[in-house]
């Protein structure tokens, strides 16, 4: 059962489920076309709010060896996808002006799509100077997400495309990441099980 904090802004609902640190292990399988990588790894997820109408989120993941060696982090935003009103914050740190107009259920309720989900946007930053904006939906206790953008330094390793999926299945995190990189075509690439860390 997901007990709902009553600070929780209510264009969160949605993605209310995902709140919380989840910790668990996944498996990476990547056929780079100089041969297949495969091993296990582990991952500790965080989902937090502010109060503000977005999700922040953590990866911090590590190999299952003697030593947990590092081996990846990335960082970013989850929200309801909505045309930006003069109440949102921003640009830069310029507040709000005016009433929020999604404040109660019912008016988050309208930013329902035609397949009765809530389109979402989410932007993830890696520190190897990748940073993705992804477009998808969230129905229930299922986000699917593919890239609408992927932005690279001069100085990152190629990464064309990504998609993602997470779903709550037996209060389980469980999720599956495809990319498109290293001068192959979109493919399987990682996938994880985590619990939530109570």
């Amino acid at each position: 059962m997901i007990e709902l904090d009553s600070t929780l802004p209510a264009e969160l609902v949605p993605l209310s489920w995902l709140l919380g640190v989840w910790e668990g292990t996944g498996v990476v399988n990547y056929d780079t076309g100089d041969g297949l990588r495969n091993y296990e790894f582990g991952q500790r997820l965080s989902f937090s709010h502010d109060g503000l109408p977005h999700v922040n989120y953590t990866s911090y993941t590590w190999l299952l060896d003697e030593g947990r060696t590092p081996l990846a982090t990335e960082t970013g935003y989850w929200r309801l996808s909505r045309p930006a009103t003069a109440a949102d914050p921003g640009p830069g740190l310029l507040p709000g002006v005016g009433v929020t107009p999604f404040t109660t259920a019912s008016a988050v309720e309208t930013l329902r799509n035609a397949g009765n989900a809530f389109d979402i946007e989410v932007s993830i930053l890696h520190p190897g100077g990748v940073s993705e904006l992804y477009i998808g939906e969230v129905k229930g206790p299922r986000i699917d997400l593919a890239t609408d953008a992927v932005l690279r330094s001069v100085n990152s390793k190629e990464h064309a495309a990504s998609t993602r999926l997470y779903g709550l299945v037996e209060n389980h995190l469980l999720w599956a990441w495809d990319i498109a990189a290293l001068g192959q075509g979109l493919r399987t690439h990682a996938s994880g099980r985590l619990s939530r860390d109570e």
